[in-house]
């Protein structure tokens, strides 16, 4: 009879529990140590696209995520005096990337990928660090303060400051600060009726969109050096900036309380990892390739690393060859993205803004067709294709 493997997952994350259910639905057995006291995560809402929900049906997550979804009809791209630059419909991209975009509480997706797992997986509390990365004969090996796990695999899923990662290739320059600052919100706001939008202003953006729960996830960004903190409190240093642009940015500031709002600081990895993998030990997520949010992937990758993982998880090559070249490319794409609409010089603006409205007008589509090959990923067909969602087979 064959002893069942086991895989150690530090970090209790997104993607550390897509990689736990996904290791677990293959016969695993699974412990997820993280370093939390709870499971509840750090920030407000996620978005999903079409390609990770398409990995969220390999652990049978899928449809009950999509039903989740709250953008319907027209939204788009404004100024800041409420001017559309370029409008989009949730019905066209739905169409044409086969599913919907679903933007939900981070809370609710962990809550979510827990269930997926038994009881006893998650061990919360529990700091851990990558003692022996293993490799042919030896397993890897993960000191807690309650002894020394031996693994047939290690997920380091512990983020964008990951120790894992560090410990792995200790050479590498790690992350570097992105030149923008966020703000995030979720919260109800009376009487607020809108279409999901996003406002491109001078070195500033801001979002607001709605949630199936009936409260609005809104966010912010700002080109700003790194370490700023308002002098006050964050609600108000997001009036000062965004105070006077259209509505429903007014509103939404007027029903935020200090409490709701966080800042982070953005980092992404500028230079590639040389891999995903050494040893017995596998990167998924931003310990693998922290990336700006301004394409809404980052948590889209970390789930496409889990299911691909398990999928190679007797071939970790086979998991580098597969992730690091996509996640290169879409990290990149999200450093562009972030300096076109992040500029700051005036002439630059009008050039963008210009070229936005007339391209929305001439061929909508091409707003669509630039985030193909992204969102029209599928996981690997065997053993894990969904069989249950038609967007999931090839």
């Amino acid at each position: 009879m064959t002893e069942t493997r086991r895989a150690v997952v530090i970090g209790g994350g997104i993607g550390g529990l897509t990689a736990a259910a996904a290791l677990h639905a293959r016969g695993w057995r699974v412990t997820v140590l993280e370093k939390a006291r709870s499971l509840e995560p750090v920030g407000a809402a996620i978005s999903l696209a079409p390609n990770s929900l398409r990995a969220l049906d390999v652990i049978g997550l899928g449809d009950e995520i999509r039903a989740l979804a709250a953008w319907a009809g027209d939204g788009g791209l404004r100024t800041p005096g409420g001017r559309w630059l370029a409008r989009t419909s949730a019905d066209a991209a739905a169409a044409r990337f086969g599913g919907p975009l679903v933007l939900l509480h981070r809370a609710t997706l962990i809550t979510s990928l827990a269930s997926r797992l038994p009881a006893d997986t998650v061990r919360t509390d529990a700091a851990a660090a990558l003692a022996d990365p293993g490799g042919p004969g030896r397993p890897a090996r993960v000191t807690t303060r309650d002894g020394e796990l031996e693994a047939d695999l290690v997920v380091g899923a512990d983020g964008i400051h990951s120790a894992v990662r560090r410990a792995l290739f200790p050479r590498h320059p790690g992350t570097v600060y992105s030149g923008f600052t966020t703000w995030r919100v979720v919260i109800p706001v009376p009487g607020a009726e809108f279409a999901s939008h996003e406002t491109w202003g001078r070195g500033r953006i801001w979002g607001t969109h709605p949630l199936k729960d009936g409260r609005v996830y809104a966010y912010a960004a700002a080109v700003t050096p790194a370490g700023g903190r308002a002098p006050d409190d964050e609600r108000a240093e997001l009036l000062r900036r965004f105070g006077d642009w259209h509505q429903p940015i007014p509103a939404v500031l007027a029903a935020a309380r200090p409490g709701d709002v966080l800042r982070h600081d953005v980092h992404h990895i500028a230079d590639p990892l040389p891999a995903h993998h050494l040893g017995r030990v596998a990167l998924v997520g931003d310990a693998a390739h922290a990336m700006p949010p301004t394409l809404g992937q980052g948590g889209n990758q970390a789930i496409e690393d889990a299911v691909v993982l398990a999928h190679h998880c007797d071939d970790l090559p086979a998991y580098t060859a597969a992730r690091l070249p996509r996640t290169t490319a879409v990290a990149r794409r999200a450093v562009r993205v972030a300096r076109l609409n992040l500029r700051t010089g005036r002439a630059g603006i009008a050039v963008r803004n210009t070229a936005m409205a007339a391209l929305s007008k001439a061929a909508p589509a091409l707003f669509l067709r630039g985030f193909e090959d992204i969102a029209d990923w599928r996981p690997p067909q065997r053993p894990y294709a969904s069989q249950h969602h038609p967007a999931g087979n090839h």
